[in-house]
């Protein structure tokens, strides 16, 4: 694997961060239904349905289509990802999730970093910025996936009672399998792909309806 600097580093939490501008904050991946419902009523719960989505939902397809696009040769190779990555996201608030942080994340990064990207999903462009400015794939899926991660329990904190100790804990306690499902992600390709977080789905759906709301997914 390629040895990451420091530069690499803070790049990769610069983009990552939550104060960068994709509007990352407005969006729960449907976990506002679920709470509204009560199938996630607490931290077990919460780290049960995290622990679903990067083994059999978006965290694992998500890492596997930001892997392929870092590997990716030609533009056209990018564009067949890229359209199995929009297909994986099925409900149309998914897909307005991954779209338009992808467009967003397209926008600042070429201002600032020059890349020249069309509009892609969002994983898909991280991984391509990340090629485009040689940083390394596997970090950058591994710390993909712990700020997924790290963003579902802040959007949690505001839906239910989480206090900071127990949301920080949560995210420690998931960072070793974030690593572990980027270290298969990187193990694998696309052919690995398979999406079985039914109840993730169906709440992504149902929260289309939802009255009232606080998030737009």
């Amino acid at each position: 694997m390629q040895t990451a600097t420091d530069i690499d580093l803070l790049t990769l939490m610069q983009w990552l961060s939550p104060a960068y501008p994709v509007g990352a904050f407005a969006y729960s991946h449907g976990l506002e239904r679920l709470v509204q419902t009560g199938a996630v009523a607490n931290v077990a719960d919460l780290q049960d349905w995290l622990h679903d989505l990067l083994d059999f939902g978006s965290g694992w397809s998500d890492s596997l289509f930001l892997v392929a696009a870092w590997r990716a040769g030609t533009g056209d190779e990018v564009l067949d990802i890229d359209a199995m990555a929009r297909a994986f996201a099925g409900p149309a608030e998914r897909r307005l999730e991954t779209l338009q942080q992808g467009a967003a994340f397209v926008r600042i990064t070429s201002k600032i970093w020059g890349s020249h990207e069309g509009d892609l999903s969002y994983p898909v462009a991280i991984g391509r910025a990340a090629r485009a400015a040689d940083l390394p794939v596997d970090l950058t899926a591994k710390m993909y996936l712990h700020a997924f991660v790290s963003n579902l329990v802040s959007a949690t904190q505001r839906l239910m009672p989480l206090g900071q100790s127990a949301a920080q804990a949560l995210v420690h306690q998931m960072a070793p399998f974030c690593a572990a499902r980027a270290e298969a992600a990187l193990a694998a390709d696309l052919s690995a792909l398979s999406g079985t977080a039914f109840l993730a789905e169906i709440a992504a759906m149902q929260h289309e309806t939802q009255e009232p709301r606080i998030f737009r997914t």
